[in-house]
């Protein structure tokens, strides 16, 4: 696919005849699913005699909470795996950045409901066979069925919460961080056979259990047949392999990609894939933005030393095989709204900014690429913009230097002087009129989508995508 035929492509997504648009349908008819989910529950809970249990006394009414706090525990737990399924409906509505926020939101509500299902189920067994609380807990660990399992899975999940905090997060490796959370898919499935062996819904309710195994079963079906099957099948039929890397400044190199019939994959300039290296951490996965727009048989990327994962990557070969997930992302012109547009990138952030100035349907002076790095030295991929912007009658404004000290901006220290939405205004005077996409460290990204707003874009007109969870 040449540039042009690219930039055609983004351009029907735009005008939502392209199969990048975002479908308007997407976000409620997930979120329906997963309020649906939750209501299935509680009716199930009804029907096997919940509400009746609380007022039986204080021992079936612990229980019978327990039993419900368990069960919206296990569903949410469903929910927050299918989210990160790569579902492309879902994945597409809402984008990697809002789809993380909501992981993280579902599964710190389904941990403490968790811990809040073991303490009420611990404290009701404990009434009703008037003994301590730790002994009643230690009995049922040994001799219920499946509940060793359950323990073990228990603890699992508590590892991967635990190493989910933020604090806990900015000091793990992402290679890290990434093998430990896989443990929770584990914990997950360690806790099944107790809900089979002892949960009074599989023993005494068929409705009850012909939903979980649907949901079970479907939810299973989503994470082999997207995280698995579809890339499996895409990296064998597109066989993509290194061509070459090449320094682009001080620790940023660009890996460009050769295969065959990328066309078919259908992704467009700011699309993103999570890349897989042959050799040593082959199974590593990196989320990448595109920096240039594809064509039919290559494709580039563009990263930065940041790890062991990043460095290696920075030595490999030609021929070197790839395997890919993807393509993904709401950074593209499937979200666009209006003619203009404004690229704000910060660092390695101006990956995919470049490739969008490529792609992105615009008439000359519409579209404004603002660039901001710590030092002159580290605007990689500068020559590019400039002749890219030149062609397409674009602007770009760079800002290097160095942070603001003692406050919160999005603009470097010899700016210090203006405030954070005049000086977009100023860059952009019809900024509030123009889609802004925005890329780079997380609280930059804070500062300018604050900025954006305060000089009157709508949120519908601010795009921005998180790789960290």
């Amino acid at each position: 696919m040449t540039a042009a035929a690219a930039t055609r492509t983004n351009r029907a997504a735009v005008h939502g005849d392209g199969a990048g648009r975002v479908p308007a349908w997407g976000r409620d008819a997930a979120g329906l699913l997963a309020w649906a989910s939750m209501l299935v529950v509680l009716a199930l809970w009804v029907h096997g005699g919940g509400l009746t249990d609380l007022l039986a006394g204080r021992s079936p009414a612990l229980t019978t909470t327990g039993r419900l706090t368990g069960l919206v525990a296990a569903d949410l737990m469903l929910v927050q795996v299918a989210l990160m399924a790569r579902v492309p409906f879902v994945e597409r509505a809402y984008g990697q950045d809002e789809l993380a926020r909501r992981h993280r939101l579902v599964g710190f509500t389904s941990f403490w409901l968790l811990l809040a299902h073991i303490a009420l189920i611990v404290l009701g067994y404990a009434a009703a066979a008037r003994s301590g609380a730790w002994a009643t807990a230690w009995d049922m660990v040994r001799t219920f069925p499946g509940m060793l399992l359950a323990t073990a899975g228990t603890g699992l999940t508590l590892l991967v919460v635990v190493t989910s905090i933020r604090a806990a997060r900015r000091r793990t490796r992402y290679e890290s961080w990434h093998l430990i959370h896989l443990y929770g898919y584990l914990g997950a499935v360690l806790v099944v056979p107790h809900m089979l062996w002892t949960g009074a819904e599989f023993t005494t309710s068929a409705p009850a259990r012909a939903y979980w195994w649907s949901a079970w079963g479907l939810v299973l079906t989503a994470v082999l047949v997207f995280r698995v099957g579809v890339p499996l099948y895409r990296s064998a039929r597109h066989r993509l392999v290194v061509e070459r890397v090449v320094p682009e400044g001080p620790g940023v190199f660009s890996i460009h990609l050769r295969g065959h019939d990328l066309a078919d994959l259908r992704a467009l300039a700011g699309s993103y894939f999570v890349w897989r290296f042959g050799g040593p951490g082959r199974t590593r996965g990196h989320p990448l933005s595109l920096s240039a727009v594809p064509t039919a048989d290559r494709m580039r990327v563009t990263a930065k030393v940041v790890g062991d994962g990043t460095a290696a990557m920075a030595r490999l070969t030609p021929g070197t095989l790839v395997t890919f997930e993807g393509p993904y992302g709401r950074l593209t012109a499937a979200v666009r709204t209006r003619p203009g547009v404004v690229l704000m990138g910060s660092g390695i952030g101006i990956t995919p900014m470049r490739a969008l100035l490529e792609g992105l349907d615009y008439a000359p002076g519409n579209a404004t690429v603002i660039y901001r790095a710590s030092s002159e030295e580290d605007l990689v991929l500068r020559e590019e913009l400039w002749t890219v912007a030149g062609r397409r009658g674009a602007d770009v404004v760079e800002l290097p230097g160095r942070r603001v000290p003692g406050r919160a901006s999005w603009l470097p220290e010899h700016a210090a002087a203006w405030d954070d939405a005049e000086a977009l205004a100023s860059i952009v005077p019809d900024v509030a009129e123009r889609d802004v996409y925005i890329c780079g460290p997380d609280p930059w990204m804070d500062h300018a989508r604050d900025a954006a707003r305060r000089a009157g874009v709508p949120e519908s007109q601010i795009h921005l995508e998180r790789f960290s969870m």
